[in-house]
């Protein structure tokens, strides 16, 4: 069976055989290239991006090896089939050993052919996904979009429709509510949902790293550069490229990433060729984009290009129908499978008072540590580390004494940061992650609320 949307690249001197394999592949469902000369294959590579390339050994300029040996380098996803003649037998084989996925002696048996070219296509499949797994940072947490209450199931139902179509899609929301988890949905409903589903955060990295990340590298365009490095839009060809807090990408990279939302076209660091690469743009952010462009630090026309379609996540306090849902999530997720937790009445009542900065994420993490904490099979409200004001709150204060034990929204968040931080000595990246926040932000908090370590 053929692999839909998948490009072969044939490199054979012998005219005739390269008209009638492409005519062959052509009816097959596949879009073939021709050239007649290593050379020529070699500029195709740089240009365009293939599956498979079925290559001949001797040619009047380029040999076939040389070829190969380009490949592995310049694109060592690009799966090779040796075209041999009978006599190259040797050769074939040692193109195996170099790095060639497979060879077929002319004259070739076209269903022979066929089924090489598929299975190539579906290596070249796997090693890309292996590729990302091994890219990915291990998460915590669900990869499941939970809840019943209306303002979720409004943008689940938006979400639905903006997945059938190929615009770019931005998605707004606070810090914790899920954005990477409907980027993730929406991939899986698209046409899309068998090509790979490929997240980078724009926050995490140094402007140098981004671009090396997004668009790849040539060998020695900069001083750690010892091999030539495939980008994230190519390794997301034909799929979806999530970028995570592009509120946070640089002005310097901004006109790079435009480029590729108008065109597909892209370079490497150090590259001289224009690449081509069809992906579905995802963005995501905690910010206004639109006030971030009137202050200059967000270029309008990028955003215009992205937000073609754009999603708000609600927060967690509009959706309070599915706190306790979540929060009875996570514990069978969480919970020892022989010792399973359970939350008591009042810590349930406290859990739907809470105001949750911090999002889904952030309830993620306190039912961890309530699981941790709890000494019984029930949780309590003294096990869900929260500010003591939310564990004297009722859903109805009955007086306006208890009224007043309530915090603001920043003492509340200042109190709880400075709390995280000196639990776990001030390490940063560790509070950040138990906050559910980057490491930016924490510091951005640190700063404003002016923390000290005691």
């Amino acid at each position: 069976m053929t692999t839909k949307n998948s490009t072969i690249l044939v490199c054979d001197d012998d005219e005739t055989l390269c008209y009638l394999l492409k005519e062959q592949l052509l009816e097959e469902g596949f879009a073939v290239d021709t050239v007649y000369d290593g050379k020529y294959a070699i500029q195709a590579i740089k240009g365009t991006h293939y599956d498979v390339l079925l290559l001949d050994l001797n040619m009047k300029e380029v040999q076939g090896e040389e070829v190969l040996k380009f490949v592995k380098d310049y694109n060592s996803t690009l799966q090779v089939i040796i075209l041999s003649a009978q006599g190259e037998m040797r050769k074939a084989i040692e193109c195996i050993k170099t790095g060639a996925y497979d060879f077929i002696t002319k004259p070739y048996e076209f269903d022979e052919l066929l089924l090489t070219i598929n299975r190539a296509v579906e290596h070249k499949e796997l090693i890309v996904k292996t590729e990302l797994l091994t890219k990915e940072i291990s998460k915590k947490g669900s990869d499941t979009i939970i809840g019943n209450s209306p303002p979720l199931q409004r943008v689940l139902n938006l979400s639905s429709k903006a997945a059938i179509s190929n615009s770019n899609i931005l998605i707004e929301g606070e810090t914790g509510t899920g954005k990477e988890l409907f980027a993730e949905y929406m991939h899986k409903q698209s046409s899309r949902k068998d090509k790979p589903f490929v997240v980078i955060n724009c926050a995490s990295l140094p402007d140098q790293l981004i671009e090396s990340e997004l668009f790849g590298h040539e060998k020695g365009a900069f001083t750690d550069a010892k091999n030539t490095k495939q980008g994230l839009v190519e390794i997301a060809h034909g799929g979806t490229l999530f970028l995570d807090e592009i509120g946070e990408l640089s002005l310097t990279l901004q006109p790079k990433l435009l480029r590729f939302l108008e065109n597909g076209e892209y370079r490497r660091i150090g590259g001289i060729t224009n690449l081509n690469s069809n992906v579905r743009v995802i963005g995501a952010t905690n910010k206004n984009l639109l006030e971030e462009a009137e202050n200059k630090n967000f270029r309008k026309d990028l955003l215009f290009r992205l937000n073609v379609i754009t999603l708000t996540i609600p927060p967690l306090r509009e959706r309070q129908d599915d706190i306790l849902l979540l929060a009875n999530y996570f514990l069978g997720e969480k919970s020892p499978v022989r010792s399973p937790k359970r939350l008591s009445e009042q810590a349930s009542d406290i859990l739907l008072n809470y105001s949750f900065t911090g999002n889904v994420r952030e309830l993620e993490h306190i039912i961890e540590r309530a699981i941790i904490f709890a000494e019984e099979e029930l949780i309590l409200p003294d096990d869900l580390n929260l500010p003591h004001s939310y564990q004297v709150q009722s859903r109805t204060p009955s007086s306006t004494e208890d009224t007043d034990e309530i915090l603001s929204m920043e003492e509340l968040e200042k109190w709880h940061i400075q709390n995280v931080l000196d639990k776990n000595r001030w390490d940063r990246s560790q509070t950040a992650t138990q906050l559910g926040i980057s490491p930016k932000t924490l510091y951005t908090k640190i700063k404003k609320y002016e923390l000290k370590q005691i």
